[in-house]
Parts: C-alpha cells; structure tokens; sequence
C-alpha cells in the first residue's frame, strides 16, 4: 500500500480536516507518517486549533485514533493539488 499523504503540506492547504462536533476543535492533517491509518500508534503531522491556541494553530504529531474518536471529517473540504 502506497502512502499517498507523505508529503508534507502546508496548513492552507491540508489532505484532510478533522472538527469536533462542535467546531471547537480543528485538526488540519499536513502528513501522513503510514499508509494504515488503523495501526494502534498510527499518527499524523497536524495543525492543530482549539480553545487553548487562542484563534492560531499548534503543530505537531497526533495519534489518529485520538482524531477519529473525538472528531469528524470535514466532507465538504476541497483538497487542492499543489504544483512544485
């Protein structure tokens, strides 16, 4: 399986969107460290907003596990192909 989502990104422009239900929380997923996001210690370079970053974002590693049990995937979020 070929992981599509190594190359990192910037925060504009993402692979995905993550919100909690109540958009408190942001999860803008930059890179993808594997291929099998269902490994137990899978996890992904993210910008990350929430009510303690105060309107800006926070990046760094996230377990995807901790993403998929609090969040939901923006759906509707186009992803922009970037050209190099």
């Amino acid at each position: 399986m070929k992981n599509e989502c190594l190359k990192e990104r910037k925060k504009d422009n993402p692979y995905e969107i993550w919100q909690t239900p109540d958009g408190s929380w942001e999860w803008r997923v930059l890179k993808k460290w594997q291929a099998d996001d269902n490994k137990l210690y899978a996890r992904w370079m993210c910008a990350v907003k929430s009510p303690f970053t105060f309107g800006s974002f926070e990046i760094g590693d996230v377990y995807v596990k901790e993403i998929k049990e609090n969040a939901i995937k923006v759906e509707n979020y186009i992803v922009k192909e970037v050209q190099d």
